[in-house]
């Protein structure tokens, strides 16, 4: 029953969905030849699209015999350029005469170009620009960017005189101002004369270009404004606006319809050739050194051009798409251009156009058309987003005859409910029938089932198994997979999830309940995690496929001093209950050590050296000692006393000696000052202040002998 009911929703929304519309007949005249020819087929064309839902229909194209042909020669009158200027002046006829041959209706245009009158590009000496060129006798025009010469014209006479009155100009550097006149000439629809017609545009040179950002050198920071300027048949702005960028002239020209022809000498062929990949329906052709084979190039590159048809369209609307397939050779796959080669006059082409709306828009248009030709099929677009699904209005059998289709499900008559209003209401209203079918308030039936009468009335599931529970929550299909299997082959899917077979585990079963992966040393996961799914999870900061690092951890040199003491020298804090206190750590004693880790005192003060290996496990060690440690000494009497005394005697000895230092001193310094006395002294002799003595002593007993 549950798939039953399923299988006619499907069926009502397959019968009764809504469709795309669409209406050709607002413009669709034949193909036909003639003055008036008609080469594309429907013109206009009215979609009213579903959202998502592509739109197919054939856009026919056929070459019609006779279409005219406007040709504008567009020459570089640089001084280079002196014997093509020759040449040029007596092909009108010709010119006019083999594009009649091909189409019966032609017209020709001339216009020239050189560059701006600015340095660098042309000297600005006053004499210079008024005459550029280098012999003197030479009939020469003034330096120029780009004149317009002749409108399009049938009379090859008019063509031929008025090239006859144009004389070579100069410039300085190589490039020239070739895509400032491109663009005039472009843009200029009405002063060139363009018509309904296949529009050509020769650009003869024997030079390169100046391209946007090249007016910089001239101090011309104004972008080119692609619009119409010019005053008396002279660009007027070419010494004020930048030069135009290639995606600029690539646009103008596709929207002009204008197909360019690049006659360039043989220099520049590979230059041109990749300017001309970047603009479509162009093509290059060597021009022989004086242009004399200018007439043959303009038809090979005429045929060339008219045989290729790329079908496009302008800028589409937002969230609509368009793809062109075509029944030419190649042109199958799907492309945002249809393209068509070889195509001869008189045959005829289809392309299938594929148009998609992707969001609701508001009713827009646009074009879609060959390039190089100026007929266009006009696309309106609109989209369909209202429920409105072109049902009838009568009951229905699908619904029991007891409502009616609406946009693919049944609307009940008053008194019934259901998918297919096979529920007749009791007591109970509709709002508490649906409320039971909802678990915690949210979808009737999880969106898996139908409310009847309120219980869910589960769906099948895609492969043909059941929804089911009491709000269709289960299913036995979707289960996690592993190896592109669900529950990895190694479980039943039971209600969204995995049953696992004995012997296995994970979300998907992807494991087999071992230990082996987990493994190392004669230990699962060196002791410091759990093996799930082969894989080690690793507690207290641990890492590593095998938890046998910690990152974070440092090794407990200082807390493990007390029991390295005990352990190895007996003695310490712990000495007593060292077994059981220290039964974390394995010591053992060496009279060497490679590896120095840690450096503690114990209690007597002595430095112990030792080394921590971990183990598996938490905080448990391998510890080795140094045998030896390092103590300090006790004091020295003898020589702290012995010291002291020949300190005492040494600062005697000093204090001796600055005493009779300072005495000495004074000493010389009171002979100097007597030594400077006498020198100063006015008398000689004796000592002023010495008197002789005044009383005589004679021995009386002395006679005299």
């Amino acid at each position: 029953m549950t798939g039953t009911s399923h299988l006619h929703h499907i069926m009502l929304y397959v019968l009764f969905k809504p469709q795309n519309f669409t209406k050709t007949g607002e413009q669709e005249a034949p193909l036909t030849a003639g003055t008036n020819p008609v080469q594309i087929q429907p013109q206009e064309i009215s979609l009213n699209l579903r959202p998502g839902m592509p739109y197919i229909f054939d856009l026919h194209f056929k070459r019609a015999e006779g279409y005219p042909v406007d040709l504008y020669y567009l020459m570089d009158l640089s001084y280079s350029m002196k014997d093509d200027l020759e040449n040029v002046k007596k092909l009108g006829n010709n010119l006019l005469s083999e594009l009649t041959k091909i189409t019966g209706n032609a017209r020709i245009g001339f216009g020239s170009f050189v560059d701006k009158t600015l340095l660098p590009y042309t000297d600005t000496n006053e004499a210079k620009l008024q005459r550029p060129c280098a012999d003197k006798n030479e009939p020469c025009q003034p330096a120029f960017g780009f004149q317009h010469v002749l409108s399009l014209t049938t009379d090859g006479n008019k063509f031929k005189n008025m090239v006859a009155q144009q004389h070579i100009s100069g410039n300085l550097d190589p490039p020239e101002g070739s895509l400032d006149a491109i663009m005039q000439v472009a843009v200029c629809v009405n002063d060139i004369g363009w018509g309904n017609s296949t529009r050509l545009l020769v650009l003869a040179t024997d030079d390169g270009f100046h391209m946007a950002g090249d007016g910089k050198l001239a101090a011309i920071l104004e972008p080119n404004q692609e619009t119409c300027q010019l005053v008396n048949n002279k660009y007027s702005k070419s010494n004020i606006w930048d030069y135009p960028s290639v995606g600029q002239i690539a646009r103008k020209l596709e929207e002009q319809n204008i197909q360019p022809i690049f006659a360039v000498t043989k220099k520049m062929e590979t230059v041109y050739t990749e300017l001309s990949k970047l603009i479509p329906k162009s093509a290059v052709g060597v021009l022989s050194e004086d242009s004399s084979n200018v007439v043959n190039l303009i038809v090979d590159a005429y045929n060339n051009l008219t045989s290729e048809v790329i079908m496009a369209h302008d800028a589409l609307p937002d969230f609509v798409s368009v793809k062109y397939t075509s029944n030419c050779e190649g042109g199958q796959k799907p492309s945002d251009r249809g393209k068509c080669d070889n195509v001869n006059i008189g045959k005829e082409v289809i392309f299938r156009v594929t148009v998609t709306v992707e969001k609701c828009i508001e009713s827009q248009s646009f074009l879609i058309g060959p390039l190089g030709f100026n007929e266009k099929l006009k696309v309106n677009v609109a989209t369909r987003c209202e429920c409105e699904c072109d049902d009838k209005k009568e009951l229905h059998p699908h619904c029991g005859g007891n409502g009616k289709v609406v946009c693919g499900g049944c609307r009940c008559n008053p008194g019934f409910l259901g998918q297919r209003c096979e529920c007749k209401l009791g007591q109970k209203d509709e709002a508490s029938l649906k409320a039971q079918c909802r678990k915690d308030n949210g979808t009737e039936c999880e969106g898996k089932g139908d409310c009847l009468c309120g219980r869910c009335q589960c769906h099948n599931t895609d492969s043909g198994g059941n929804f089911y529970g009491e709000f269709c929550e289960c299913d036995d299909e979707h289960c996690e997979k592993n190896n592109n299997q669900q529950c990895a082959g190694h479980g039943k899917c039971k209600c969204g999830k995995c049953d696992c077979d004995q012997g296995y585990e994970g979300s998907a079963c992807q494991c087999a309940k071992s230990d082996e992966a987990c493994k190392i040393e004669n230990t699962v996961c060196y002791n410091r995690g759990k093996c799930v799914c082969n894989h080690c999870n690793c507690e207290r900061g641990y890492k590593g496929p095998y938890c046998k690092t910690c990152p974070n951890c440092q090794r407990p040199c200082d807390n493990s001093g007390s029991c390295v003491e005990c352990l190895a020298f007996g003695t310490g804090p712990f000495e007593k209950n060292c077994t059981e206190t220290c039964k974390h750590l394995t010591v053992k004693v060496e009279q060497n050590l490679i590896k120095k880790d840690c450096r503690v005192k114990d209690k007597e003060g002595c430095w112990m050296t030792f080394t921590m290996t971990e183990q598996p496990g938490f905080d448990t060690y391998s510890v080795t000692v140094l045998k030896d440690r390092e103590c300090p000494e006790g004091p020295n009497i003898a020589a702290i006393v012995g010291g002291s005394l020949a300190a005492v005697a040494l600062i005697g000895l000093l204090i001796l000696l600055i005493v009779k230092g300072v005495l000495y001193a004074s000493d010389l310094r009171e002979w100097r000052r007597f030594e400077k006395d006498r020198k100063h002294e006015k008398s000689c002799g004796t000592n002023p202040l010495f008197q002789n003595a005044t009383t005589t002593v004679q021995n009386p007993t002395f006679s005299g002998d």
